[in-house]
This record gives structure tokens, sequence and C-alpha cells, in this order.
């Protein structure tokens, strides 16, 4: 039998660690590039991404109490589907949120200083990593601070921006109209804003909405945690609702106010959005704190991401669908260390020798298609199981499908063809193996 992980979160520490993926990962990054796509209907590609965010977080909710184990939708698929498809839905959460591990560390690094990002950057991954080792318990408490500074320097930002005095807000464009932005791509954040005027249309929504996704992904921590979680049956579901409600709420309001002050056409323009909220609403001694919170927030998140990312490769190890030392558990510390040093070492290697501006893009696609398995296992579930209404997986699989086909080609190509490549990996090691 595997060595098991200690069950030490609470339904508090499980919505911290969700709370900090989702809202480190979302609200300071993909506002830009999504009212880039949808313009003036920002709104409505929020809420249809919520919409898809809630049938997934539904669907694995449900799963997770039925299997709380390590791995996320890795085990679902392999228990309901096949161990093909499950995985594939590992394959497609390691590597693409590996990737976003090193797209929130450089974000950090932007923040704090554009010209130290790499540097800064590694010295993120790896001194979270170190935290890591350390256990989930206290990865968890630093978490809930984080938590607690962002959603601070939010609510400053909401208020600022909704109570903003509308000759300050309107202002502006009347005496100062749009200059177009023609920053090189190369010196723009890591995330990056649009350079063209957005293309307000249907598939300009469904665009924005599967890079508003990225942003509601976090709750998958919840469910990769699910190992060390007490009465998982009970707390994982309790734990991503709570989460998914709370960072509904916050980005509305955010919205709303980055929609009323800056309009859809400098949203879709600006390098650093919330900053320029709160100048645009004459609040300028807010932007060094907001710029703090977006730096603190992208640690935040990359410290839920590597927890994540290193509990399924800890499940793919103990399956053997990677290599079987990485499913050592301290017994000590009962935490994977060799898992999150390998997560950690992946992420490094990544900022030191790749370009990652298109990593947004493409781990939305990975996690469209993870989540897409995750609706598939779901449909499998009977009532004794659990089973949520069947409408909810349906619509959460078509919808993931749809999102993921609607992103940018670059990002789909890539997606396609590091699924391919893991595909042909696992056809081989299984090849190899003895019947």
């Amino acid at each position: 039998m595997p060595e098991g992980l200690a069950r030490r979160l609470g339904t508090v520490d499980a919505v911290v660690v969700g709370l900090s993926a989702m809202i480190g990962a979302g609200v300071f990054a993909a506002f830009a590039p999504a009212a880039a796509a949808a313009g003036p209907w920002l709104l409505l590609a929020l809420a249809l991404a919520a919409v898809v965010a809630y049938c997934n977080a539904t669907s694995s909710a449900r799963l997770a109490a039925l299997y709380p184990e390590s791995g996320g939708t890795y085990v679902y698929g392999r228990r309901r589907l096949s161990p093909l498809w499950g995985y594939m839905a590992g394959w497609g959460f390691t590597v693409g949120k590996t990737a976003s591990c090193a797209a929130m560390a450089l974000t950090f690094g932007a923040y704090v200083a554009p010209e130290l990002a790499r540097p800064l950057a590694v010295g993120a991954v790896a001194a979270l990593t170190v935290l890591n080792l350390y256990g989930v318990q206290r990865s968890a408490g630093v978490a809930r601070v984080i938590v607690a500074f962002v959603l601070a320097v939010l609510a400053s930002v909401i208020v600022v921006g909704l109570a903003a005095d509308d000759s300050v807000v309107f202002g502006w464009f009347a005496y100062a109209p749009f200059v177009e932005d023609v920053t090189p791509a190369s010196d723009r954040p890591f995330i990056g804003a649009a350079s063209v005027t957005p293309a307000y249309d249907v598939w300009g929504v469904l665009q924005a909405a599967g890079l508003l996704f990225f942003a509601f992904a976090g709750y998958a921590r919840i469910a990769t945690l699910g190992e060390e979680v007490r009465d998982p049956a009970r707390t994982i579901p309790r734990a991503v609702g709570i989460a998914l409600a709370i960072t509904l709420v916050v980005y509305t309001l955010v919205a709303v106010a980055a929609l009323r002050t800056l309009q859809p056409e400098l949203l879709a323009r600006s390098t650093a959005p919330l900053a320029d909220l709160v100048t645009q609403a004459g609040a300028g001694w807010l932007a060094p704190v907001v710029r703090v919170g977006a730096a603190v927030a992208s640690l935040g998140a990359l410290l839920a991401l590597l927890l994540g990312v290193s509990r399924t490769v800890l499940a793919m190890a103990r399956e053997r669908d990677l290599p079987a030392a990485l499913a050592v558990v301290h017994q000590e510390r009962q935490a994977p260390r060799r898992a999150e040093l390998a997560v950690g070492a992946a992420a490094i290697v990544l900022l030191l020798v790749a370009d990652l501006r298109g990593a947004i893009g493409f781990s939305s696609f990975g996690v469209l298609v993870y989540y897409a398995i995750a609706n598939a296992s779901a449909l499998t579930l009977s009532r004794d199981e659990g089973a949520p209404p069947r409408a909810v997986p349906v619509i959460g699989l078509g919808l993931c499908a749809l999102l993921a086909v609607t992103l940018p080609l670059s990002s789909v190509v890539a997606g396609l063809a590091v699924f391919a490549a893991g595909l042909l990996l696992w056809l081989a090691r299984h090849r190899r193996r003895p019947a």
C-alpha cells in the first residue's frame, strides 16, 4: 500500500488554498486580454466562464468526495473511464500547470522589478518549493495571510472604482483620446495586453470566457489536496462552493469597476489594469499598493500551483505513469518531497530556457481538457454515488470543448501537440510493460 498523507486541512484551509489560486491567477492578469476579445461584453464572458466553472466544480466536488485521494481528475478518469483518459488528464494538468507556475513567477517578477523579472521568478519558485517541503499545513497558513492581504487590496480597488466621481472618470476620455499602444510585444508584461482594436462578436466573447476560465481554475487545487483534507466527503464540496462563490463576487465587482473607470478600450490596452483603474479614478496614491497586491497574489497562486501539481505527480507516480521514485512520501513531514522538488525544478528550467508569453493560453487549453475529462467522469456516477444533475456535467463537457477550440490558434496548436506527445509517451511506456 502506498504511504498516505496526513489529513490536516479543514474547510477554511481548503477554501483559502482555492482562493489563493483563483484570485491570484486571474484578477491581476486575465482581464486585459479578455477585454481585448470581448470589449463591452466582458461581463457576459465572465458569466459564461462562471457557468463553466460551476459545472466543473460541481462535477469535481462529487468525484472528490467519492475518491478523496491526491491527483484530482487523474484519479477520476482512471476509475470512471480508463487508465488512458486518467493519464491524459494528469498529463495535461501537470504540463500545463507547470507552465502556469512559471507564468505566475514571472508575473511576480514583472510587478516587483521588470528588469530583474527572470531571476526574481527563479528565486520565488525556489523559495516556495522549500516552504512546501515542510508540509501542506504550513503552506496553507501562508496562503491564508496572502489571501487576506489581496482581498483587502481588491476591496480598496472596488471602492475607489465604484465611488469615483463621474466627472473624474469620464472627463479624461473627453479630452484625451486613446492612443494606439505601440509597445513591442517583447517589452510588454508577461500576460500582455492587446495592441489592436478588439472584435466585439460572439467568437470574442467565447475566447474571453476561455481566458477568464483560467482565472477560476484554482478550485482544482482543493480537489488535488483531497488526501490531506479532513472529512473530505463534506469538506471538499463545501470548500469548492464557498471559494467559487467568493471569487465570482470579487471578479464581478472588479470587472464592473474596471469597465466603469477605464472603459473597454483602455482596459484592453492596459498592462496593469487595476493600477490604472485607481490612478484614473483619482487615487494614484493607491497604485503602488495595488502593485504590491499583484505581486503577493502571484506568489499565492504560485504556492497553490506548486502544491497541486506535486500532488498530481505523486498520484501518477503511484500508478507508474511517472517514475515510481516520485511516489515517496517523507515520513516525518508526510509530504511528497521528491514530487515537490521535481515540479519546482521543472518550473525553474522553463523559466531559464523558454519564452512563456503564450503560457496562459496554453494553460487554459490544458485545464479545459482536464475538466472535460472530469465532466465525462461525472456522467458515469450513479445516484447512490452522489451523481450531480445530469445537465451539469453535460453542459460542462460541451462548454469546455467549445471554449478550448476558441482560444488563440497558437494556444490550440501547442496544446494539441503536447497532448499528442503525452499520448505517444504513454503508448511507448505501456508497450514495454509485461502483461
